[in-house]
C-alpha cells in the first residue's frame, strides 16, 4: 500500500474522498455507461453545475470539457485568433502557449522577463492589433503568480475587442477573478482539484464564443470536433463531442461539491495559512532560499525554493518519510525544489513536511 503523500505541482496528492468516490462509481460501473445517456448528462450537469457555484462564474460562461489544459493552448489560437497573439512569458509553460501560437501561423509577440520574476503591470505594452492576450495567473514552473487583483485590471491595458485569456492551472479554484474583466481561463484536475490526470476545463465567455462562429464565418479553420462551436453544440444539452473521460467527470463532480460544502472562501484562507507555513520556513532556512524574490509575486500553490544541496539529495531523504516533493523544473532541476499546496494537502501535512525538512536540513 503507498502511504506517501504527493507535495508534487502536478499529478498531486489526491483530494481525500476520491477513493471513496472512485470505489462508488465502480461498484456502479460508471466506467461503462453511454456517454448519451441520461445518466452520464446528470453526472456531467452535476460537475458543471458545481463549478460554476464554486468559481462564480456568470450567466454569458460555458464550460467545456478537453483532455487536457494544453490543449487549450492550442485551441485558443485556432478558434480565437486570426492573426496576432500577445504573451506574457516568466517560465517555461508562459512560453510554451507563445511558441504554439507560432507553431499554428500566427504573428506571436511576447513580453519576456526573467524566470522566476513576476509583472510589474504599468510597464507592460499590449501591441494594438492584439487579438488574445495570455495571462498566466500562476507560472508552475516557476512559482512566478501574478495577483488576481492585477489581472483584473489588465482589460484597462487592451483594446476592447482583444480577448483576455488566463493560465491558471496549477492554481484554481484558489484565485478570485473578477469574470467581467476577463474572457477565459482554464486548468487541469490533477492539480488544486486533487484529482487523476486525463480532464482539462477550459472556462469561455460569450465574447469567445462570438470570435470563434466570426472567424469560422469567413472560412478559416477553427478545428473540427474541439472547436468552441463544436463543444458548444454538445456542451450545453451536458454531453461531450467525442466519448470523454466520463469516470473524471463523475469524480470532479463529487469533489467540487465538497469543496462548495466547505466554501472557496475557506479554501482560500486555507491555501494562504499553509504557503504562510512554508515561506517561514523558507526564509530562515540554512540550505534553502524563496525562489521569487517579490513577496506580492510569490505563488501561494505552488512554492519553489533554491536548494544549496541537490534537489535529488532533498527528494531522496523525505523518501523514507513517505513525503515526495517535486524537483526544479527544466534547466533549475538540480537546484530548485517544488511544493505544491492544494486544497487536498491539509495544514497538518504541510507542517509535518516543514518540521521534516527543518529536521533534514536545517
Amino acid at each position: 500500500m503507498n502511504n506517501k503523500i504527493y507535495f508534487t505541482p502536478g499529478p498531486s496528492e489526491l483530494y481525500p474522498t476520491v477513493p471513496a468516490h472512485l470505489a462508488t462509481a465502480m461498484a456502479n460501473k460508471i466506467g461503462s455507461i453511454s456517454h448519451r445517456s441520461q445518466q452520464f448528462k446528470d453526472i456531467y450537469a452535476h460537475a458543471v453545475n458545481g463549478l460554476l457555484q464554486l468559481l462564480q462564474l456568470p450567466a454569458n460562461w460555458d464550460i467545456l470539457f478537453v483532455a487536457s489544459a494544453n490543449e487549450v493552448w492550442e485551441r485558443a489560437i485556432q478558434n480565437n485568433v486570426e492573426r496576432e497573439s500577445f504573451h506574457l512569458v516568466n517560465g517555461s509553460f508562459s512560453k510554451r502557449f507563445y511558441e504554439i501560437s507560432q507553431e499554428l501561423g500566427r504573428k506571436a509577440t511576447k513580453w519576456e522577463i526573467p524566470f522566476g520574476q513576476g509583472f510589474t503591470l504599468a510597464e507592460v505594452e499590449v501591441p494594438e492589433k492584439t487579438e488574445l492576450v495570455a495571462l498566466v495567473q500562476n507560472e508552475t514552473s516557476s512559482g512566478a503568480s501574478m495577483p488576481a487583483a492585477d489581472i483584473n485590471q489588465f482589460r484597462e491595458k487592451v483594446d476592447s475587442e482583444a480577448l483576455i485569456y488566463v493560465d491558471a492551472v496549477s492554481s484554481a479554484p484558489y484565485p478570485e477573478f473578477d469574470f467581467n474583466q476577463i474572457d477565459s481561463t482554464y486548468f487541469s484536475v490533477q492539480k488544486g482539484f486533487g484529482l487523476p490526470a486525463g480532464l482539462g476545463i477550459w472556462l469561455v465567455n460569450d465574447r469567445c464564443v462570438a470570435k470563434a462562429e466570426k472567424l469560422k464565418s469567413k472560412g478559416n479553420s477553427i478545428g473540427s470536433y474541439h472547436s468552441i462551436p463544436a463543444l458548444l453544440s454538445k456542451a450545453r444539452a451536458y454531453q461531450n463531442p467525442e466519448t470523454p473521460n466520463v469516470l473524471a467527470i463523475y469524480l470532479l463532480g463529487k469533489v467540487v461539491e465538497e469543496m462548495n460544502h466547505h466554501g472557496v472562501a475557506t479554501i482560500r484562507q486555507e491555501t494562504e495559512a499553509k504557503a504562510k507555513v512554508i515561506y517561514g520556513y523558507l526564509a530562515e532556512s540554512q540550505n534553502f532560499d524563496i525562489a521569487v524574490a517579490e513577496p506580492a509575486h510569490r505563488s501561494q500553490t505552488t512554492v519553489i525554493a533554491n536548494t544549496k544541496v541537490s534537489s535529488a539529495e532533498v527528494i531522496k531523504k523525505l523518501a523514507p518519510f513517505d513525503m515526495v516533493i517535486g524537483s526544479g523544473y527544466g534547466n533549475y532541476k538540480d537546484t530548485q525544489i517544488r511544493i505544491a499546496n492544494f486544497p487536498a494537502h491539509s495544514l497538518a501535512q504541510i507542517q509535518a513536511l516543514v518540521y521534516k525538512l527543518r529536521e533534514l536540513f536545517g
